[in-house]
């Protein structure tokens, strides 16, 4: 591991940042194993990324029969698993949601909405919420506003691209609606002083903000977005890419809400570790597009289009299951919070759940030293759980969703005890 760790240093770009040092050599389901047999389990998901655990043999046994036929098409010919998998998410997406095309990054799929977005309307602008994730490409981090560091070095960003304030309750110290309240009136202020609304191609938004904090969006707050863009002929976007594919116990997080987009970003969990990203709309937007307006070369690889296929055809049965694992992470975490002061809020939607540390809850200063103890406190104990949130404080907690009711306990319990130890060494 000493030898791989100083070849690494010497040969990869810093810039790539990893959460830990662990030399993987093999993984499955759960569990990541190194060279000396120590192994882990991931938490993270390789970030949200296997939702299904490593190496599920679904995936595995498609990818491998694919590898067997073709492996690459580049825009060249035809194939069947690219049609397989848009034909899979059509069943799984909203009604309006008709037609797909597929990308590598989340990344990309984003700044494809986009692009789909601006070209159909014949306007510019794009409204992002404060908090938001969409990506750190040149054009993507113009949208991204979870950490300003993102930004840093990179500017001038896209422009005619407004961001407006994300509904955060806990972290403003307001009730639900009265963070709806004020991050609606800051868009009424944008659209009569900044920008009108005749010029906004689309509102691009995260149902629950990811890398942002873990915030679910308010169903209130996408219901009054969902009106206006009704009223003033704008596009609804949401960026699934965190949220999709049974990461908040249902197929997207839009299943949540009676507000449905007009377009849809889709990634990480859609091909349980296969590098592939989707998009999709209504079948008269996309339909209006040219050929030739956008394109990709490795986007929708046929190996990485059937590993998709596998994941839609065996996730559906285990969400029930997802449920479960939800309501009872819930009912753990709020019992925590009942016993540790440094737990200032829990929220979430199915297993996208963030725990926020704070060194006093009256003030809800963040406490990223806390979770770093705990993160410690677990990965000694064979567990890896990773942060968000721009101070750093936020526990993601994302296991995947093969894991069973004991394997969850056990995890929960582990932040328990790094919790115990993180207080007494501040007593």
């Amino acid at each position: 591991m000493a030898d791989l760790d100083a070849r690494h240093q010497d040969i990869i770009a810093p810039v790539i940042a990893f959460s830990t040092k662990v030399h993987a050599v093999s993984a499955e389901g759960l569990w990541v194993t190194d060279p000396e047999g120590n192994r882990w389990a991931d938490f993270a998901c390789g970030t949200a990324v296997t939702n299904l655990g490593h190496n599920h043999p679904a995936v595995t046994a498609a990818t491998h029969a694919q590898i067997d036929k073709v492996i690459h098409s580049g825009m060249i010919f035809h194939y069947d698993a690219i049609v397989e998998a848009a034909e899979r998410l059509r069943e799984i997406t909203p009604p309006s949601i008709q037609k797909f095309a597929f990308a590598n990054s989340g990344a990309e799929a984003v700044e494809a909405t986009v692009k789909l977005a601006k070209y159909t309307s014949g306007r510019q602008g794009v409204i992002a919420f404060r908090g938001g994730f969409h990506g750190r490409t040149m054009g993507s981090v113009a949208y991204t506003t979870s950490k300003a560091r993102y930004r840093d070095g990179y500017h001038p960003v896209l422009g005619s691209v407004f961001v407006t304030p994300f509904p955060h309750p806990y972290r403003w110290g307001m009730s639900t609606d009265e963070a709806i309240d004020l991050s609606l009136h800051e868009l009424a202020m944008t659209f009569k002083h900044v920008v009108s609304p005749k010029n906004i191609a689309c509102f691009l938004v995260e149902p629950v903000q990811g890398e942002g904090g873990y915030y679910p969006a308010p169903p209130k707050f996408l219901d009054a977005l969902r009106e206006l863009a009704d009223e003033h002929g704008i596009l609804l976007v949401y960026d699934e890419v965190q949220s999709g594919f049974g990461r908040t116990a249902e197929w997207f997080a839009a299943d949540h809400f009676d507000a449905k987009p007009d377009i849809m970003a889709f990634g990480k969990g859609i091909a349980n570790g296969f590098p592939l990203s989707a998009y999709g709309a209504p079948r008269e937007m996309i339909d209006s597009w040219p050929a030739g307006s956008h394109g990709t070369t490795y986007g929708g690889n046929p190996v990485a289009a059937a590993a998709s296929v596998a994941v839609m055809d065996t996730m559906g049965d285990l969400l029930p299951h997802a449920r479960q694992l939800s309501r009872h992470a819930f009912d753990r975490f709020g019992e925590l919070a009942e016993r540790h002061e440094v737990i200032g809020d829990v929220r979430g939607l199915g297993l996208m759940i963030g725990v926020e540390f704070v060194e006093d809850r009256d003030t809800r200063v963040p406490d990223a030293k806390a979770f770093q103890h705990v993160q410690a406190h677990a990965f000694d104990r064979e567990l890896i759980i990773i942060e968000c949130g721009p101070d750093g404080n936020i526990l993601r907690f994302i296991p995947p969703l093969i894991t069973t009711l004991d394997e969850l306990d056990w995890a929960i319990d582990l932040v328990d005890e790094g919790l115990t130890s993180w207080e007494k060494t501040r007593s």
